[in-house]
C-alpha cells in the first residue's frame, strides 16, 4: 500500500500544475532523454542526459567538509551563458538539471533562470534558509523546479556540521514555506558519523513525512576538500546500513526515498562513470563531477556548444574508461592516486579559487566508498527497480 499512500500525499499536497511540469517535463521528457542517451553510447558518444550545473559559489553557510569556495569573491553562471548552455543541451534531448551551488538561492537571477525554460525541470539543491514565502510562491508561479532541502541533523549537529548559528530553524522555516506553498518538497543529507544515529532511522522518516516532505535523499559523505574531515566518514559497514535503509524505506513509508550510487541489482556505482550526469562550476568550467575540482573545457569552448565539447572531451573519456576499470565506486574516494594520474597524463588546470586541488588530491588516503563486494542488495520494489534497470543506470558501464 506504499505506492498508493505516496501517490495520495502527492495528490492532496501538491499543486496539480506542478505535478503535471515534474510528470512530463521529468518524468516522461527524461525517459526519452536516456533513450537518446543510450542510443548515442552505441555509437560510441558519450553526452549525459542529466547536468548539474553549480550557478554560484558563494554561500551562507560554512559546512564541513565543503569543497566549494564558498568565501571566495562571487563567481556566477550569467543569465545569457546559463540560456547557451541549456539551449544547447535541450537540442540533444535533454530537459532535467540539477542546480547546485554555493547557495543557488543567493544567485540574483535564479527564478528568470528557470521561467526562460518551461519546457525543462529542474531540481535546486539548497539550505533552504533564503525560501522565504514569496520565493515559494515564485516557485509555485513558474512551476518546473522541486526543491532539495540538506538537513544535517540535529540543532546541535546541523550547527556544528554547518558552521554557523540556528542553521536548523532557519532551514525547517524554509522547508515549511515550500510545504504551504504545495511544492515538490525534498530533503537531503550527507549521512556521516555525527548523524548517523540519529537520522538512518524510522523516527526521522516519520518526522519528514509529518512535516510534508515528499522525498528524502541519503548520500553518504565524501572527505575530500580543503578541510576534509576524514573522521567524519561512515564505516564500510554503515555505507552497507545506508544502502539497506533506503531499500527497506522504499518498501514501508509514504515517501519517495532517492538515490544515486546502485542500481537495480544493489551493485555500486559511479553516475559520472556511467556518464549519465557530468558537472559545470560556476566559473563554466566542465567537470567529471562536483568533487573533481579539475577541468580542460569550459561551456564556451566550440561557440558554447556544450555536446560537441563533451562529447569530444579526452579527459571525460579518460575519467570513466579509467574509473570504470578501477572501481564500481567512488575513485576519489578509492584511488586518489588513480585521479591523480588522469589529472596529470591531461594536463588539466585547478578548477578551484583557491589553486589547492592538487595538493588535497596528494594529501588524500584510500578510504572505503559505496562499493563493498559481496554486500550488494538489491532493491525491492518493483517500479523503482524498473526506472534503474531501464531509465537510469541499466548502461553496462562496468562490462
Amino acid at each position: 500500500m506504499v505506492l498508493p499512500a505516496l501517490t495520495y500525499r502527492m495528490l492532496t499536497t501538491v499543486d496539480l500544475r506542478l505535478l503535471w511540469k515534474f510528470s512530463y517535463n521529468f518524468g516522461f521528457k527524461g525517459m526519452l532523454s536516456v533513450q537518446r542517451f543510450k542510443k548515442r553510447l552505441k555509437e560510441g558518444k558519450v553526452f549525459p542526459p542529466f547536468l548539474y550545473v553549480s550557478i554560484i559559489n558563494s554561500c551562507n553557510l560554512r559546512c564541513q567538509g565543503c569543497w566549494v569556495d564558498v568565501a571566495a569573491p562571487e563567481a556566477i553562471i550569467k543569465l545569457d551563458e546559463w540560456n547557451r548552455l541549456v539551449n544547447s543541451a535541450k537540442e540533444h534531448g535533454n530537459s532535467f538539471f540539477g542546480i547546485l551551488g554555493g547557495e543557488p538561492f543567493m544567485h540574483p537571477d535564479l527564478i528568470k533562470m528557470l521561467e526562460a525554460h518551461p519546457d525543462c525541470y529542474f531540481q535546486i539543491f539548497t539550505n533552504g534558509q533564503f525560501i522565504t514565502d514569496k520565493v515559494a510562491a515564485d516557485l509555485r508561479r513558474v512551476g518546473n523546479a522541486t526543491v532539495l532541502i540538506s538537513v544535517e541533523g540535529s540543532e546541535i549537529v546541523s550547527d556544528e556540521r554547518r558552521g554557523r548559528k540556528q542553521v536548523l530553524n532557519k532551514t525547517l522555516k524554509g522547508i515549511e514555506a515550500c510545504v504551504r506553498h504545495r511544492l515538490i518538497t525534498g530533503v537531503a543529507t550527507s549521512i556521516c558519523q555525527s548523524n548517523f544515529d540519529d537520522l538512518v532511522q524510522d523516527e526521522w522518516i516519520d518526522e519528514l513525512i509529518g512535516r510534508g516532505v515528499h522525498y528524502a535523499w541519503f548520500h553518504t559523505y565524501r572527505a575530500v576538500g580543503p578541510d576534509a574531515k576524514p573522521e567524519l566518514a561512515l564505516t564500510p559497514e554503515q555505507v552497507v546500513a545506508v544502502r539497506r535503509f533506503g531499500v527497506d524505506t522504499r518498501n514501508r513509508k509514504p515517501i519517495g526515498f532517492i538515490d544515486a550510487y546502485w542500481d537495480d541489482k544493489g551493485q555500486a556505482l559511479c553516475p559520472a562513470t556511467t556518464g549519465i550526469s557530468h558537472h559545470i562550476s560556476p566559473w563554466g568550467d566542465i567537470e567529471p563531477c562536483p568533487i573533481i575540482q579539475f577541468a580542460n573545457e569550459t561551456i564556451s569552448d566550440n561557440d558554447g556548444d556544450i555536446y560537441k565539447t563533451m562529447t569530444e572531451s579526452t579527459l571525460l573519456q579518460d575519467f570513466r574508461t579509467t574509473s570504470a576499470g578501477a572501481t564500481q565506486g567512488c575513485i576519489v574516494l578509492e584511488r586518489p592516486d588513480l585521479l591523480k594520474e588522469i589529472v596529470e597524463r591531461n594536463d588539466c588546470r585547478d578548477t578551484t579559487a583557491r589553486n589547492q586541488a592538487m595538493p588535497e588530491l596528494e594529501a588524500m588516503s584510500p578510504r572505503n566508498s559505496q562499493h563493498n563486494p559481496g554486500e550488494e542488495i538489491p532493491e525491492k520494489h518493483w517500479l523503482y527497480r524498473f526506472a534503474k534497470k531501464n531509465w537510469f543506470f541499466g548502461f553496462g558501464a562496468y562490462t
